[in-house]
């Protein structure tokens, strides 16, 4: 037997349950791996490892092992698959597999699903503030005296759809660009948004006779504010959106399905055909488009410090790989694209209390790592008290269910079996409403007429997290709801669509009665979603600092600034702030490399 085939016979008898960690009397990988095959055969020559991406270890586990999509097939467990997993790009054997020490699954760090990973610890985050990595002192002083270990125009800090939009567009604007990126995947929050692309006046939309308008998109999007947004950052948001449809799309995305979600006066949120999940999909689309231009991309590897001449404008920036330790990046401008940090539930509830113990729909790096940096560098910050919570996070497995579910035809009732919100609202106040229900939590019911206008649903069904009966009777007996009120809410909800006015709770959309096929439900209960505020910016994405001054060379875009979305974010408008302004980012800090 070859050593593939015999690895790929390992793997298969692992998840057959036919052996066990105590097979080889082996405490980790390495030790298993080490009866059958040499140091050699997933370390370089030298003993040392290859570069934080582990790109040579992770090369030589596919040797082994096969691609992804092999491994995959040796490995499904039914509701789940860890090797099938949502990431976009190349997710690397190493994201969770470790040789001399416990291996942790990364799905841990998000989901409650029982994974059963050969020589497993309990995932979880234990990494050093931002303040205790500036004050190695040590390594700091010998890491700045040392030449810079590369130098660029562009150095993007962050991988999700803002850092990968900033990334391209800093790239064809004539950039040398580097990607730093903590996590050992890529994506960010972006990965997770399922919703769609808020756009207002595209072809798209035209192909559809949706009649909308940039005023139109304007006022929603100010009113789900609060009116608190900074009007300057909503005109580039608005005006430029249908532009970064375009953009995306000349890149290859799919955005022709157009949707609705909460606080829109129209179908303005564009996905891929059959209502795909969004963010997955353009950040792969993105990620290609970065691999095409050759940027040299860095996982595991954290931005510590901006670096500045004496005048104040940025030189580089000082970074921590994982492996590789400290070393600086010469660069002209660097941009922030860092994200939120809804994941640090320590910070959310010094801030707003009330979200305490909250979980989070966050990807687990959403820490707040690059506010820390932007303070330091004197950045000035703006809206961290707004913070939302997203209605609809499963109890069971916590799988972010989104709007769109909503939007496309589904009712929240209580246990009571009663609606007691409008669907479609805001979510701060969809939120609200589902937190006063018994139990804190409500359900989600929808019909098969739903199933099929919405692919992502497969998703959630193929997780286990969506019980189903053939009668709203049945499915009120089998989650603990009253199956009687249920059935008579469905029926009174399906002649309020036949009417075409919600005349209890004012939803301004009913695409569809409920009467078809079987009937679905998911428990929910909300979750920190969102982070409104963070480094204040102007309308070209560059960084301000407390006196109102821009700090040259430094810039921001996407969940890690403030102002765009005021006290709530907009359903769909994620998306849109993340590509218009990494987008924007990218351009502007490449024509201002330029002149340096």
């Amino acid at each position: 037997m070859n050593t593939r085939n015999f690895a790929l016979t390992l793997s298969a008898l692992f998840v057959a349950g036919a052996l066990t960690t105590n097979a080889f009397a082996a405490d980790n990988l390495a030790d298993f791996h080490a009866e059958q095959l040499s140091c050699d055969a997933c370390h370089m020559e030298s003993g040392e490892l290859s570069n934080d991406n582990l790109s040579f270890e992770n090369g030589k586990c596919q040797e082994c092992h096969g691609t992804l999509e092999e491994v995959a097939a040796e490995t499904d467990r039914g509701n789940y698959n860890a090797h099938d997993s949502h990431f976009p790009g190349d997710v690397s054997c190493t994201a969770c597999h470790a040789g001399h020490e416990q291996s942790l699954n990364y799905c841990d760090s998000c989901h409650s699903f029982e994974f059963d990973m050969p020589y497993q610890g309990k995932w979880q985050r234990n990494e050093p503030s931002i303040a205790k990595l500036q004050q190695q002192a040590d390594e700091r002083k010998a890491a700045l005296a040392a030449a810079p270990a590369a130098s660029v125009d562009v150095l993007v800090v962050g991988s999700g759809g803002a850092g990968f939009s900033a990334a391209v567009s800093a790239f064809d604007n004539g950039a040398k660009v580097m990607l730093i990126e903590k996590e050992p995947v890529i994506g960010g929050n972006a990965k997770l948004a399922a919703g769609g692309m808020n756009a207002a006046g595209t072809k798209q939309q035209q192909a559809k006779g949706i009649d909308d308008s940039i005023e139109l998109m304007t006022k929603d999007t100010m009113k789900g504010g609060r009116n608190l947004n900074d009007p300057a950052l909503v005109k580039v948001l608005v005006e430029d959106s249908a532009g970064s449809v375009d953009w995306m799309t000349k890149m290859g995305a799919d955005l022709s399905d157009v949707g609705r979600m909460g606080g829109a006066s129209v179908n303005r949120t564009h996905r891929p055909t059959g209502g795909a999940g969004v963010g997955a999909h353009v950040v792969q689309v993105l990620y290609d488009n970065a691999v095409e231009r050759n940027i040299d991309m860095r996982l595991n590897t954290r931005g510590v410090e901006v670096l500045k001449d004496s005048d104040g404008s940025v030189k580089g920036m000082l970074v921590k790989g994982k492996y590789s330790g400290y070393y600086w990046v010469e660069a002209d401008a660097v941009i922030l694209a860092t994200g939120g940090f809804g994941k640090n539930n320590d910070r959310v509830a010094k801030l707003d209390p009330k979200l305490k113990g909250f979980r989070a729909t966050n990807h687990p790096g959403a820490t707040g790592d690059g506010l820390d940096v932007a303070a330091e560098a004197g950045a000035a910050m703006q809206d961290l008290q707004y913070i939302q919570a997203h209605p609809t996070l499963s109890t069971k497995g916590g799988v972010m269910v989104t709007e769109a579910v909503r939007g496309n035809g589904a009712i929240l009732v209580n246990r009571e079996g009663k609606r007691f919100v409008n669907e479609i609202t805001t979510r701060d106040k969809a939120a609200a409403a589902i937190l006063k229900q018994t139990g804190g939590t409500a359900f989600l019911i929808f019909d098969d007429s739903v199933r099929k206008s919405l692919s992502k649903i497969e998703k959630y069904i193929k997780l286990g997290v969506v019980p189903s009966q053939s009668t709203p009777q049945q499915l009120g007996e089998k989650m603990g709801i009253d199956g009687a009120n249920l059935t008579g809410t469905i029926a009174h909800y399906n002649e309020l669509v036949a009417s075409g006015k919600d005349t209890d709770f004012e939803r301004q959309q009913l695409p569809r009665a409920l009467n078809e096929g079987n009937y679905y439900a998911i428990e929910v209960n909300p979750g920190v979603h969102h982070t409104m505020g963070g480094v204040k910016i102007d309308n070209q994405t560059e960084i301000l600092d407390s006196n109102g001054k821009v700090i040259d060379g430094l810039y921001g875009a996407g969940e890690v600034t403030g102002g765009v979305h005021g006290a709530n974010r907009l359903g769909g408008n994620a998306i849109s702030d993340i590509v218009t302004f990494g987008r924007l980012a990218g351009e502007v800090a490449a024509k201002y490399a330029a002149k340096q």
